[in-house]
C-alpha cells in the first residue's frame, strides 16, 4: 500500500543532520541518506537503491499505537559473539534515541565496512564480545560518542535533543542484513526480526516488513508528525 504522504518533522530527522553526525563519527562517505517524503513509486524512484536501512522518526502517539501490544513480545536479549546474527545496543544514554538508531545503521550494514578506520571500529570490536549490559555501559563511556553527539547538538541538529529538552518522539532504526530485516531500537528488549526478503526496504514487500504500519497508524491519530530517511550505499 503506497502512503502519498509523509508529514515530515522538520528538522528532526533528515539527511544532512544525519550526515554531519556520521561525519563526526568518521563513518565512510559512501553512506548516503535521502528523505523518503512519500511512499509512492514516483517518489521513491528518485532514491538511489539499493536501500539496506531506515531510520523512521515517530511521534509518541504513532508509535504506542503500532508497538504498545509488540514490545512485551520481545524477550530480554542476552546474545553475544561474532556469531549473533544482528548487532544490537541496549539504550543508557540520555537522549539518544537518533544516535543509537544512526549507531545500529552504520554497525550492522555490510558487516560494519562503513566504520573501518575510525574509532568506532575499535568500539564495535569490543562490543561484540560483551553481553548486553557491558556493551551499553561500553557505548556510555565512550568519550568520542559523547563528543560527536555534543558536537551534533550544538551545530542544531535535533537528532541530539537537549538534556532539558523531552522531545516525545521515537527513533527506530530497520535494516536488512544477509536477506533478514531487523528493527533495531536501543529502548526494546532487543531486536526484533521483522522477517525474510529478497528486495531492499523500499521494495514494496520491504515497506510492509517496516514503516507501512507507523504511516497507517499516522492516518488515524493525532500527531505531531512522522519521518523517515533511507540509507543507500
Amino acid at each position: 500500500m503506497a502512503h502519498p504522504g509523509v508529514q515530515v518533522v522538520n528538522g528532526q530527522n533528515n539527511p544532512d543532520t544525519i550526515t554531519h553526525l556520521c561525519r563526526s563519527l568518521g563513518i565512510s562517505p559512501t553512506l548516503t541518506f535521502h528523505d523518503v517524503l512519500s511512499t509512492t513509486p514516483d517518489m521513491l524512484s528518485h532514491i538511489p537503491r539499493p536501500v539496506n536501512a531506515l531510520i523512521l522518526l515517530a511521534d509518541t502517539p504513532i508509535y504506542l499505537a503500532t508497538r504498545s501490544a509488540v514490545e512485551p513480545t520481545i524477550h530480554l536479549y542476552a546474545g553475544s559473539g561474532p556469531e549473533e546474527p544482528v548487532l544490537w545496543m541496549r539504550q543508557t544514554i540520555g537522549h539518544a534515541c537518533g544516535l543509537m538508531a544512526v549507531l545500529h545503521v552504520v554497525l550492522n550494514l555490510d558487516s560494519g565496512k562503513h566504520v573501518t578506520g575510525s574509532e568506532l571500529q575499535a568500539l564495535v570490536k569490543k562490543a561484540v564480545e560483551l553481553q548486553p549490559t557491558e556493551r551499553a555501559e561500553l557505548l556510555y563511556q565512550s568519550k568520542f560518542l559523547e563528543e560527536a553527539h555534543m558536537d551534533a547538538a550544538s551545530q542544531g541538529c535535533s537528532i541530539v535533543p537537549s538534556p532539558r529538552e523531552d522531545c516525545g518522539f521515537h527513533f527506530v532504526a530497520f535494516v536488512r542484513k544477509e536477506g533478514k530485516v531487523w528493527e533495531l531500537n536501543g529502548g526494546m528488549n532487543g531486536p526484533l526480526l521483522r522477517g525474510q526478503l529478497e528486495g531492499d526496504l523500499l521494495s514494496e514487500n520491504g515497506l510492509e516488513m517496516t514503516v507501512n504500519d507507523f504511516l497507517q497508524a499516522a492516518e488515524t491519530v493525532d500527531h505531531r508528525g512522522i519521518s523517515i530517511v533511507a540509507v543507500s550505499g
